[in-house]
């Protein structure tokens, strides 16, 4: 018995020596390489203040990512932008509100988090503080679920784009001959189109976390294998492990 998979490429950086996937290469044996198709990549200075936001006008801000807090930070230093004590943050968990404390004194008093990681939730954190003035660093290709909750409940804010997602593009003498290939996001299909013009799926494998990247791949005139989250696979690594466990039952039941 052999799976007909044999080198597949998951598009997310490589993960700790913990994650599931290392388990399944081991108990399938498989080939699992790590290697993002899309990098996120900071605005220039110059870039932000073409949007004619100004930092010290907010009283408070929103962050939903670590990278969110990584780029802000970052670009204030590139601005010269002294952030004041009084400034409030507000972040959707408890991790990455701690993750300020690599940037930032870290006082209870100023900052704010909701211990599921749910937007309505933070929404309704926020909108406990109805007087302050929020911005939201966010990428060029961010949800807009966060600001309709805040504009039902007439939030002052503004969004701030921060930082952008790109093609993380492969050398010409890059070796590409995987049979199956993990997509997280809209953004890696693109990539993978624009990196392989005249990509021919034929026996290729495809799989993805998530509706939108899914769309993708079918909008793409792609054929998609494997789908998550759903209720029996709730992870991309429990979809793949279900993938290759009934391949396997087929083979079985076919000799």
């Amino acid at each position: 018995m052999a799976l007909n998979v044999k080198k597949l490429l998951v598009s997310q950086p490589k993960p700790d020596e913990k994650s599931p996937y290392f388990s399944i290469a081991e108990k399938y044996g498989v080939e699992i390489d790590f290697r993002p198709f899309i990098k996120v990549e900071p605005l220039s200075a110059k870039e932000f203040r073409q949007q004619r936001i100004s930092i010290l006008d907010y009283s408070a801000v929103v962050f939903t990512a670590r990278m969110a807090i990584e780029h802000f930070f970052d670009l204030c230093k590139d601005l010269r932008v002294a952030i004041p004590e009084t400034m409030k943050y507000f972040c959707t968990t408890d991790s990455i509100a701690n993750y300020l404390q690599k940037y930032i004194v870290y006082r209870k008093r100023k900052i704010f988090f909701c211990l599921s990681g749910k937007m309505d939730d933070l929404a309704g954190i926020i909108a406990k503080h109805p007087k302050e003035n929020y911005l939201i660093p966010v990428s060029d290709t961010h949800k807009n679920d966060l600001f309709d909750l805040l504009e039902t409940r007439k939030i002052r804010y503004s969004k701030a784009v921060m930082f952008r997602t790109v093609s993380n593009d492969f050398e010409k003498d890059e070796i590409f001959d995987y049979d199956m290939l993990l997509f997280f996001s809209p953004q890696g299909i693109t990539s993978l189109l624009k990196n392989f013009p005249d990509f021919k799926q034929d026996d290729i494998k495809i799989g993805c976390f998530g509706p939108a990247t899914a769309k993708a791949i079918k909008d793409a005139g792609l054929r998609l294998d494997i789908e998550a989250p759903t209720e029996d696979a709730p992870s991309m690594p429990a979809a793949l492990e279900l993938y290759f466990k009934q391949e396997l039952a087929n083979e079985n039941h076919d000799e």
